[in-house]
């Protein structure tokens, strides 16, 4: 494992909902369960960075290397200001500051989606398919897959299908079906 706290930290985001929350979330996915498939010999890393700017984009799949194996690709951009973040193979676990960030990914697992989210702070922990997060934040978007359909502006929107919810000016509720 290596801790790099001088550099600004490569940020990637897989996130597959948009929500606006001041509480917490803890939820289990059936997709999350199949990106272990990627992640399960994902070697340990941790970064943070006092500020952080970062952008890529990317296209992976069908490769017998971490993270490579599904195929997927995406682009992103996120600034922000207080950044920790730690991963060993399936598990996550990140706390931010006040940050931007732009998102859009399609995925073999995960469908297609694209966000824009504006956060004053959270703190996530994921092990496989389980992930916990707590924060205050505010995002629009959209995604479909073959299992659901999502779509929220400015924290208020729906999630129909395996994952059904509702989210009302900042407040939220959802519940996976499998």
């Amino acid at each position: 494992m290596s801790i790099d706290c001088s550099r600004s930290a490569r940020v990637m985001y897989r996130e597959r909902h948009a929500e606006v929350k001041a509480a917490g979330e803890i939820s289990a996915s059936l997709s999350g369960a199949l990106d272990m498939i990627d992640t399960f010999d994902r070697p340990g890393d941790a970064s943070c960075a006092a500020a952080f700017a970062a952008a890529d984009a990317y296209a992976d799949g069908c490769k017998d290397k971490a993270m490579k194996r599904i195929p997927k690709a995406g682009v992103y951009a996120a600034a922000g200001v207080g950044l920790a973040r730690a991963e060993w193979s399936i598990c996550e676990a990140s706390a931010m500051g006040p940050n931007v960030r732009a998102v859009a990914t399609a995925s073999l697992t995960s469908g297609a989606g694209a966000f824009v989210k504006a956060e004053l702070g959270s703190a996530s922990a994921s092990a496989g398919p389980v992930k916990a997060t707590v924060g205050l934040s505010m995002e629009t978007g959209a995604s479909i897959s073959p299992l659901h359909v999502e779509a929220k502006l400015l924290g208020t929107g729906f999630s129909f299908g395996r994952k059904m919810g509702i989210s009302l000016f900042g407040n939220s509720f959802e519940f996976n079906l499998f």
